[in-house]
Order: C-alpha cells, then sequence, then structure tokens
C-alpha cells in the first residue's frame, strides 16, 4: 500500500548558481559520493539538481516537510548495478527513517538542461 507520495521539480539554473558561487551549499546539500558522481558528468547541474528534486520529493512523500533529525546530505541518491536511482540514507537520517519503519521507496529522477523533476513513492 502507498503511504506517501511525492514529487518536485526545479529550474537546473537556480541550483547551478547555488553551487557555482561556492558558499558551502554543495557540501550542505549533496552527499560525498553523490557530489563525486555529480562532478564527473558532462552536465553536472542536471544532476545535481535532480537529486535536489529527489531529496524534496522524499520530504512531500514523508508529509513531514524537512523533517527533524534528517539533514539533505544525509540522504542520498544512489545508482544501483543498471543504472536504476535508489535513496541511502547515512547519520542521523538513518536513524530517524528506520524508527518510521518503512519498508519500500521508488524514486524516479529526470532532467533537461533547463529542468529538474523526481517522484518518491513510499509503501508499507
Amino acid at each position: 500500500m502507498i503511504k506517501g507520495l511525492g514529487t518536485d521539480i526545479i529550474e537546473v539554473n537556480r541550483i547551478a548558481e547555488k553551487i557555482a558561487n561556492d558558499s558551502g551549499f554543495k557540501e550542505l546539500v549533496f552527499s560525498e559520493n553523490e557530489i563525486e558522481y555529480c562532478e564527473k558528468q558532462k552536465y553536472k547541474s542536471e544532476h545535481y539538481a535532480a537529486r535536489f528534486a529527489a531529496k524534496e520529493a522524499f520530504f512531500k512523500a514523508l508529509g513531514t516537510g524537512w523533517a527533524s533529525g534528517t539533514h539533505f546530505n544525509e540522504i542520498e541518491i544512489q545508482r544501483d548495478a543498471a543504472g536504476k536511482p535508489f535513496l541511502n540514507f547515512l547519520g542521523e537520517t538513518k536513524k530517524t527513517f528506520a524508527a518510521l519503519q518503512q519498508q519500500k521507496i521508488s524514486v524516479s529522477l529526470s532532467h533537461t538542461k533547463t529542468l529538474a523533476t523526481a517522484v518518491v513513492i513510499i509503501e508499507d
């Protein structure tokens, strides 16, 4: 049964500007693994933006907004061997999410040169 559904869309240039001004935004929002992945991509801003959208969509799916005990850089978008994205939780966020006893999370990412979007479904 679906417990939560979240979606988000963001303009790629908004994320590109935040990353370019080197204010620590990248480290605040993205995990080390995400930064390493995105920096290797030809159009890195699109990949950063899609991951940002997934994190926003996740909080919407939870129904809580940005929940206490969670951090953006502890919600990590990884890819399995086939390239399918999935959410991985780190640190405090991993403990917070485990306490909610959710069983399955599906995530889908998409981006163009100008827009990035993500959908997250939480099931029990």
